[in-house]
């Protein structure tokens, strides 16, 4: 049941129920002397609470047993219930301010702390867009009404993901920290860091140091698409420490988060053989005089399939281990050019030697050691849907990039996959035709074109169907300098993705879009209060264009493979 949204703040994601109480007196209100009041297990939500929406209305938010609640009607309590882990699953919540208890005018319980957290978010969207500031705009003395409803809730996906690509431009820690905020609003649980590639390594390696020393940095940078000819001639990289990984896994984990690192092999890896060129095909080419790529594309320079190259990817995932408590790692796997490993006497024997068909089997090799090295510390791999092509171990999952086809294959094999496919839900590509659209990449994917992303394909069966464990976007960030340039590419899309994700819609071309739209009518006011650079629905602000700067727009409608 959806109630008239008139009668509260629009909600995005889209909640399972929402329930407004009729007639009567109006919903309660927070003030200086509402308390709250965190039952065991909700006390990492009760801390978030009073940091974030304690800054945006200066409301102490006083623990429950120096007060009495608040003179317009009681405190906030939170609590985990089983009975609503029973209906709605560990993320699901019950957030209630209709009265119905005397001593409370806030419940939220959820089916773990998790749920209570996703239904602390609820409750600040009812607040209004000031909830989401830093510091209080209004009066010293305003009192924060709540609309008389009950909000029941959980989500369709337990991963519900956007992928940041923070080593074709480097993103700095608190720009991270941001975007972790910015999922937490938006209900999505899972960061994945694509930390390297041909461009930069982005993790401190102790036993390694010129990954970062070497590979975090390049000369210049290609500007705009590969075919551009321009370059910015200052100097781009950066890395994040040890510490400063710490420091993003904890924050995400205070805000149920989890993020999952990526290390890209056999392909993508330039950075890494800039820093240590015996990582590299030394047989085929000089790999000495190779520097970190600064330019865009498929890169030729893949990794030797050598015991000494798994050696020292096995310290680097060491140390990775160490550092990300994520379940799953992601280990790349695509987009490896074979042409070196044809040439090179040393692949060609590893070939042999293996007993495998071709180089393509080869790469699987390669990655199957992982696959087997990640397993037996109890972790699991995921790859690009390249991985497929030489069998994995059961364990093993699929990101769907290419397409649905992959996603398809692995699943009716019995492999966990997060769908991604790039023509639906890649937001590096461009927003909107026109060359007003800076740097435009690929296809149009506009607002209501995510909007209406299906992420199981229909005809997959109903086992097949339940190895879909959840959906991603990917942010490739050639064209993005920096946090701004994310921003415009990320948002307002991500706020539909998200809907996607976490909420039971119907089939896609039933989808409620005008509904949805006017819905984002309010949450644009939430992203402003929050400094997000979004593209406005009007077109790119002056200052958000890139006139002149080549990009490669595709026109027509995408496959849908």
């Amino acid at each position: 049941m959806h109630d008239d949204h008139d009668r509260h703040e629009p909600l995005i994601p889209e909640p399972g129920r929402v329930e407004a109480r009729e007639g009567g007196p109006g919903g309660p209100a927070l003030d200086a002397d509402t308390t709250l009041d965190a039952r065991p297990g909700t006390e990492g939500v009760a801390r978030w609470l009073r940091g974030a929406l304690g800054a945006a209305t200066g409301l102490p938010f006083a623990p429950v047993a120096g007060a009495q609640g608040g003179r317009h009607g009681g405190g906030i309590r939170l609590r985990v219930s089983p009975e609503v882990a029973e209906a709605y699953g560990p993320e699901g919540y019950r957030l209630s301010t209709d009265g119905s208890l005397d001593d409370v005018a806030v419940l939220v319980e959820g089916g773990s702390a998790a749920g209570v957290f996703w239904g602390a978010q609820t409750l600040r969207q009812l607040l209004g867009p000031d909830a989401y500031r830093k510091a209080p705009v209004g009066r010293a003395d305003r009192v924060w009404d709540l609309p008389p409803l009950t909000v029941t809730d959980g989500p369709r996906f337990r991963w519900r993901g956007l992928m940041l690509d923070v080593s074709r431009h480097f993103m700095p820690k608190d720009d991270v920290l941001r975007y972790l905020d910015l999922l937490a609003a938006h209900k999505l649980n899972v960061l994945h860091l694509h930390l390297t590639d041909d461009q930069g390594w982005r993790i401190e390696i102790r036993r390694r140091p010129r990954l970062t020393e070497v590979g975090a940095w390049r000369a210049r940078t290609k500007w705009g698409h590969r075919a551009s000819p321009l370059w910015n001639e200052t100097p781009h990289g950066g890395h994040y420490t040890h510490e400063d990984i710490r420091e993003i896994v904890a924050y995400a984990a205070e805000r149920h988060i989890t993020v999952v690192p990526e290390i890209d092999i056999p392909g993508h890896s330039q950075a890494a053989i800039a820093a240590y060129p015996e990582l590299g095909n030394t047989d085929v080419v000089d790999t000495a005089s190779l520097a970190v790529w600064d330019t865009w594309g498929v890169n030729p320079n893949v990794l030797a399939p050598t015991d000494a190259t798994l050696r020292f990817y096995e310290g680097v995932f060491e140390e990775v281990l160490e550092l990300f408590p994520s379940t799953f790692v992601h280990v790349g796997g695509d987009e490896c050019p074979k042409g070196q490993w044809q040439e090179s006497p040393t692949a060609q024997a590893r070939i042999k030697e293996l007993g495998l068909a071709d180089e393509n089997e080869l790469q699987s090799w390669f990655i199957r050691h992982f696959d087997r090295w990640l397993a037996d510390r109890g972790r699991r791999l995921i790859g690009w849907d390249e991985i497929l092509e030489g069998g994995l171990a059961p364990g093993a999952a699929v990101s769907s990039w290419r397409g649905y086809a992959g996603g398809i294959t692995a699943a009716e094999a019995g492999h966990d996959v997060v769908m991604c496919p790039e023509q639906q839900v890649y937001l590096d590509h461009r927003q909107a035709p026109g060359e007003e659209e800076p740097m435009p990449i690929g296809y149009v994917r506009s607002l209501e074109d995510v909007y209406r992303f299906e992420p199981v394909p229909p005809g997959l069966s109903p086992e097949a169907a339940a190895h879909v464990i959840g959906t991603q976007a990917n942010v490739w960030t050639e064209v993005m300098e920096n946090r701004d340039r994310v921003d415009y590419q990320v948002f307002p899309r991500l706020a539909a993705f998200a809907e996607i994700a976490w909420s039971a819609l119907p089939a896609p071309e039933e989808r409620d879009f005008a509904g949805f739209e006017r819905r984002m009518a309010a949450h644009y006011r939430r992203l402003d209060a929050l400094g997000v650079g979004y593209r406005p629905p009007t077109g790119p602000l002056p200052w958000q264009r890139r006139p002149g700067v080549l990009g490669r727009p595709i026109e027509g409608l995408p496959p849908n493979v």
